[in-house]
């Protein structure tokens, strides 16, 4: 009995060697063993770049800072439409902002839901999963009463809803879930459908506890009631676009291939092109041009051989210096024209020389 105690003892480790242990753990350079997920460890330096980045399971993020701010501009067009259609529907102005764009889990979101509320369940076919929009009671009970004619005024009861404002109620909520749906139709093409109504988010159970909701709040003002109205909607119900929306962003993002090398083609051998040389030499009024005669000099400066202009097929390119080769006038070329600085010679200029 006294070695079976004795050897059950020294499975535990004492403080000191726990001490010791820590002590060596601190001592390792950061990032000198990666565990990886099958439990083995693999040295750090093996030639393979990894990146260990911090992972908060709370609260995760499932979107990137270029992705949510893609998405955050997709749902400023989709208020923008949003508070127009509703402004006609209602024939009052609906003020819309954008409060927050974010990622909770399930059940975090569920019981951040205000009680009373009233929330309505839709999906948004063909994608899967229950989709939630809470409506702040104050809010609802205010529209239902524009519709029934009323003014607009904020009513100030905080009480569930009755069958009958919910009916009323859900012909606006039908708008907000298409044009919801509508800011994706660049990526799915969807239709929202209700399914139900509630009045507390904590019985709620259409998504597990631990699944990531993309929650939108929206910031409403209409008339003189200024209240919120969420959006939840599960991410593995948006994965597939949102899968398409990366895709499509990293094609955007690729690299244009490099302009292929322009190359000399045997066709080209046999084209002919026009070309010659000419010189800006001087202006002259016609009565001078008519009065010229067989034999008679023309002066004109010596700096003027050393700026003859190169014309292909009509258009200047080159300026040269002009001289003899022999018993051929030829054109030495120094430099080329740029493209904005070449013109097309008229057809009546002075001084003009085949080369």
């Amino acid at each position: 009995m006294a070695d079976d105690a004795s050897k059950s003892a020294g499975d535990f480790l004492d403080q000191a060697e726990i001490d010791r242990l820590l002590a060596q753990t601190a001592e390792q350079p950061a990032g000198k063993h990666l565990v990886l997920q099958p439990g083995s460890r693999r040295q750090g330096a093996d030639g393979v770049e990894r990146k260990i980045a911090p992972y908060d399971f709370r609260n995760p993020a499932f979107l990137s800072e270029i992705e949510l701010r893609h998405l955050r501009v997709l749902h400023e067009d989709f208020i923008r439409y949003l508070s127009a259609r509703l402004a006609l529907f209602l024939r009052m102005e609906f003020g819309i902002k954008l409060g927050q764009l974010a990622a909770l889990n399930y059940a975090k979101f569920t019981l951040s839901l205000q009680r009373p509320t009233h929330i309505c369940l839709f999906k948004t076919e063909p994608l899967p999963g229950v989709a939630l929009m809470d409506i702040n009671p104050r809010l609802a009970l205010t529209i239902v009463d524009r519709l029934l004619g009323g003014r607009g005024h904020s009513v100030k009861a905080e009480r569930h809803l009755t069958e009958i404002e919910i009916a009323l109620l859900e012909d606006v909520i039908v708008i907000i879930a298409e044009e919801w749906c509508g800011q994706w139709r660049h990526e799915q093409e969807m239709h929202p459908l209700i399914i139900g109504h509630e009045n507390d988010g904590r019985f709620l159970q259409t998504s597990p506890k631990d699944a990531i909701m993309l929650v939108v709040s929206l910031d409403v003002s209409f008339g003189d009631c200024a209240e919120q109205i969420q959006i939840g909607v599960p991410y593995y119900t948006i994965e597939p676009i949102v899968k398409k929306m990366q895709a499509r962003r990293q094609k955007d993002a690729a690299v244009a291939p490099a302009p292929k090398a322009a190359s000399w083609t045997g066709a080209y051998d046999r084209i002919s092109m026009p070309v010659r040389a000419e010189w800006e030499a001087f202006e002259a009024s016609l009565r001078e041009i008519t009065s010229l005669r067989v034999g008679d000099v023309i002066e004109l400066p010596a700096p003027l051989l050393e700026r003859t202009k190169v014309l292909l097929n009509g258009t200047s390119k080159f300026i040269g210096t002009v001289g003899l080769d022999g018993d051929r006038t030829a054109v030495q070329i120094t430099r080329k024209i740029p493209r904005l600085d070449a013109e097309t010679p008229s057809e009546h200029a002075h001084g003009r020389k085949n080369a």
